[in-house]
């Protein structure tokens, strides 16, 4: 029914930056509970930040002050700035949009930071 299409991963350094988009199909950013979270190969699946309809937003401890969760609800999308990339970082990034019982998950993109 929504569809999550999630864009921006790539190869980058160790210290860099990448900004991953979330486009979804219906116009639901302003007002379901929107999040990232990411998988490494062989991990569990972790949250890394995640925003409420009401605004407020939540980072996991080791992306604190370098990650920044945002929206434009006019296009319909979700953001996820990362600055001071490091190894550690590299994961799938699954985009994340829920509401009440209905829970939508996109095909994820590939962020890889190595030298």
């Amino acid at each position: 029914q929504v569809q999550l299409v999630e864009s921006g991963g790539g190869l980058v350094q160790p210290g860099g930056s990448l900004r991953l988009s979330c486009a979804a199909s219906a116009r639901i950013v302003s007002t379901y509970f929107m999040a990232w979270y990411r998988q490494a190969p062989g991990k569990q699946r972790e949250l890394v930040a995640h925003m409420t309809s009401g605004g407020p937003t939540n980072y996991a401890d080791s992306m604190k002050g370098r990650f920044t969760i945002s929206r434009n609800n006019a296009k319909n999308k979700v953001y996820l700035q990362m600055n001071s990339l490091n190894p550690e970082d590299t994961a799938v990034y699954y985009c994340n949009a829920k509401w009440l019982m209905l829970d939508y998950w996109g095909q994820g993109t590939q962020v890889t930071v190595s030298s």
